[in-house]
């Protein structure tokens, strides 16, 4: 008890965390019994009569139930309060020993009183004393943890510490060592995101350019998304941060329904980047505002999660929210423009299979109605 309240104490001192407390308090006050198994063998009383003794006196013993005035009773038998106040009392409860003697339990057992912790807490199998706090919102969950360790460090070399429920779950969420410079910097999970989605759309469309029509949308998830975090009053935490790249993805999915349709009018039929822009703008609305917006939907339950665990489900459930109606919103307008602003000075191709013929020019005999000239 004394290196876990020195453990609190000194966390309480650190910047960052605020209210932190021993929960393992080792002073309840108990009553410590221990029996003579050769005296109770001398006397002749077997030890389960010893224990019921002392179940019926102190905690009491059920016996049956009784019907009275309509009503089913129980019958419990138990030692009066005044018989068992202290540790001399409990020693003149009698026992019957084989004789059919009353014997005191005072010749038998020694009493005592002690103190101890009113419930043993064990943690993989090892005694335990929970210490738990929070941390101030200005401060992310990742420095006030790494706070926490370098605290732990310090325990003497008998002792160790370990993480638990929201604890542990932030801290076992990723498998590489990396994952504490993601704490550290919430903006690196994102910006990998976007890098990964970039590569990948590059070596689709085959060109550096053109997967920039969908990548520069993304900064609107990061803005909206921020906006949703600080509504409310969270911090960017690891839930806050799997939101962000799975924002990215869904961004980008919104974004590439445009840009794969209009890349395709343009090698197809021919059409300038604008048409094409606006064209693929119409035809992709509908299937963009329903796959959005049935998303939304699907992740509302998650902004209004109240109840255990939703300290985990409100953070994430309000990064994608916010996101997504951000995202939906701005990428129906901004990606047309930022398709065009890549692609206008690409020229027309012709579409294939499509012959193109000059228009034949007019003669003079045309012109004037007139016959041909003479040979």
């Amino acid at each position: 008890q004394h290196e876990a309240d020195q453990l609190a104490l000194a966390a309480n001192q650190q910047p960052g965390l605020v209210g932190v407390f021993n929960g393992f308090r080792a002073s309840t006050p108990q009553i410590y019994v221990e029996i003579d198994r050769v005296k109770a063998r001398t006397l002749g009383i077997p030890l389960k009569d010893v224990y019921q003794a002392l179940q019926l006196y102190l905690g009491g013993y059920y016996v049956n139930d009784f019907n009275r005035f309509g009503r089913t009773w129980q019958v419990n038998v138990q030692a009066d309060s005044k018989f068992r106040l202290n540790t001399d009392e409990v020693k003149q409860l009698q026992v019957r020993n084989a004789l059919g003697e009353m014997v005191p339990l005072g010749t038998l057992m020694s009493v005592e009183d002690r103190v101890a912790p009113a419930q043993l807490i064990r943690y993989n199998t090892f005694p335990a004393a929970p210490v738990s706090g929070g941390f101030d919102p200005r401060v992310g969950s990742g420095t006030a943890l790494a706070a926490m360790e370098a605290l732990g460090d310090k325990l003497p070399r008998s002792m160790a510490y370990e993480w638990t429920e929201l604890s542990f779950l932030q801290q076992r969420s990723a498998k590489i060592e990396s994952m504490k410079d993601l704490q550290q910097n919430p903006m690196s999970a994102f910006v990998l995101g976007v890098i990964l989605v970039f590569l990948v759309l590059a070596g689709l469309y085959e060109s550096w350019s053109l997967p920039l029509a969908v990548i520069l949308i993304v900064p609107m998830c990061l803005l909206s998304a921020l906006i949703g975090v600080v509504m409310i009053r969270a911090d960017v935490s690891i839930f806050v941060q799997v939101g962000l790249v799975v924002l990215v993805g869904l961004a980008a999915k919104n974004a590439i329904l445009i840009v794969e349709f209009a890349r395709d009018l343009q090698l197809k039929e021919g059409l300038s980047a604008f048409d094409a822009a606006i064209r693929a703008s119409k035809e992709r609305l509908r299937p963009i505002v329903m796959t959005s917006f049935a998303f939304i939907l699907g992740v509302y339950p998650l902004v209004i999660a109240h109840g255990a665990g939703a300290e985990m489900r409100r953070p994430l459930g309000t990064t994608v929210f916010a996101g997504m109606l951000g995202v939906t919103f701005f990428g129906l307008f901004l990606t047309p423009l930022f398709y065009y602003l890549l692609r206008r000075n690409m020229p027309v191709t012709v579409p294939t299979g499509r012959e193109v013929h000059a228009e034949p020019k007019p003669t003079e005999t045309q012109q004037t109605g007139g016959e041909p000239p003479p040979e």
